[in-house]
């Protein structure tokens, strides 16, 4: 099968799920025999070593977006002067940047691109179709990383006459942030563009309930495939080593709850059997961010607990591998309820419990694995009072990690859940084929 992933570069600055979902997910189908190609938007793919992928331009560079948004000159400008703008020097200069666009610039431009042609980034979606419908290029099957990419469907399926699905992973998060009206807006054009995706894929059965009534998704367009992690046994599961330590591993931002978990933090180490407890911090930041993680340092400072913390700058999949191996438990204390929470399923690969709040999709996977405590009423003191059985009682915590690592690689693994994937895109191709 040749499949087209289309996904959103991040800039690299920060653990972005969706990236890291959409590389595991086209290296799993590759070493599987279909040939896949990754189509990045905005800004290169870079995490985990993207760049082992089979390379294509970038299309919707973010420079050319924002200046075709505000200019209408240059809606016209030459394919010269549109190839200089997405030099990859320029792009890592803008991906530095992500972020610092006003929340008003975000929605219109988020609505434009939900327009597709008829939108401010019409030429982008022609530039686009054109290099798609090149012989070499034309797929099979056209998957879109998030239904935030919607607005591109129609033309690509007139230009193609190929299938095309669109995952589904906390856009509902990243809508209900926008400003009003754009935030209704933005919702009535994706619920307007059901009609031009053959399926949609969401990654737990929490978030295709939520967007199923929120978009009026037809029941027979609508499947979930968990999206899994690779499983790499070399790597050594988590020791009883001292100094007992606390995980987090997100975009280090205020919806992901980095500040709770701090304020737990300094609950806990007033407890004098945890005096010694570290906590470890990982996942990197936003341009906007960044305001905020120093807060979170003067925080801590403040409380004399600033050495104690450890801020981590990488977090490629060996970094990650590396920091895993030194926690006693992980936690992401997210403040919104959210989809996926890849953290969560890597965490539990590497045999470490987690302590997560009992809202979004957390219940779901913890009651498939059973590798960590969930806990009501998302504040410092309840995430405390959680974390600090697992922080005394090491042995419970690594049975925990232990069974999760075995309910991961029963439900998450990545070969199972490609395996998933494929048996749907076959659906979505041949279904006159499919049994009644």
């Amino acid at each position: 099968m040749k499949i087209i992933q289309i996904t959103p570069g991040s800039g690299d600055n920060y653990y972005c799920e969706n990236c890291l979902r959409d590389i595991s997910l086209v290296r799993a189908l590759q070493q599987l025999g279909h040939e896949v190609l990754m189509v990045p938007l905005y800004l290169p793919l870079r995490m985990d070593q993207a760049e082992l992928l089979p390379s294509t331009p970038v299309f919707y560079g973010g420079i050319n977006v924002f200046l075709q948004q505000k200019l209408a000159l240059f809606k016209k400008t030459p394919k010269w002067l549109d190839r200089l703008l997405n030099a990859p020097s320029l792009l890592a200069w803008a991906g530095r940047k992500a972020g610092m666009t006003s929340a008003r610039d975000l929605g219109e431009t988020t609505l434009s691109i939900l327009q597709g042609q008829e939108g401010h980034q019409a030429k982008e979606l022609d530039k686009l179709t054109d290099w798609l419908g090149q012989a070499q290029n034309k797929p099979d099957i056209i998957c879109l990383s998030n239904a935030l990419l919607a607005g591109l469907a129609r033309q690509i399926k007139e230009r193609l006459s190929v299938p095309l699905v669109c995952l589904l992973q906390d856009e509902d998060g990243f809508l209900d942030g926008l400003p009003s009206p754009y935030c209704t807006s933005a919702w009535q054009a994706l619920k307007e563009k059901v009609a031009d995706i053959d399926g949609f894929i969401a990654v737990s059965r929490y978030y295709a309930t939520l967007m199923q009534d929120r978009l009026a998704i037809p029941s027979d367009k609508l499947h979930v495939a968990y999206a899994g992690v690779a499983l790499d046994q070399s790597h050594a599961s988590p020791t009883q080593a001292e100094p007992r330590t606390i995980g987090y591993l997100s975009q280090i931002c205020a919806d992901k709850g980095p500040d709770t978990l701090v304020e737990a933090f300094i609950l806990l180490k007033q407890n004098e059997a945890l005096h010694d407890i570290k906590l470890c911090i990982a996942g990197g930041m936003s341009a906007r961010d960044r305001p905020f993680v120093e807060k979170l340092k003067a925080r801590l400072s403040d409380q004399g607990l600033l050495g104690d913390v450890e801020f981590l700058a990488d977090f490629d999949q060996d970094a990650r591998q590396g920091f895993l191996q030194r926690l006693s438990v992980l936690s992401v204390p997210e403040k919104k309820p959210i989809a996926h929470g890849r953290y969560v399923l890597e965490a539990l690969g590497a045999g470490v419990a987690v302590v997560e709040p009992a809202h979004g999709v957390f219940p779901e996977l913890l009651e498939l694995t059973g590798g960590g405590v969930l806990y009501e009423g998302n504040t410092a003191q309840a995430l405390a009072e959680a974390l600090e059985p697992l922080l005394l009682d090491l042995d419970q915590a690594l049975q925990l990690g232990q069974q999760g690592k075995e309910g991961v690689n029963t439900h998450f693994n990545i070969k199972r859940t490609t395996q998933d994937l494929l048996k749907m895109y076959e659906q979505i191709i041949h279904p006159s084929s499919q049994a009644p």
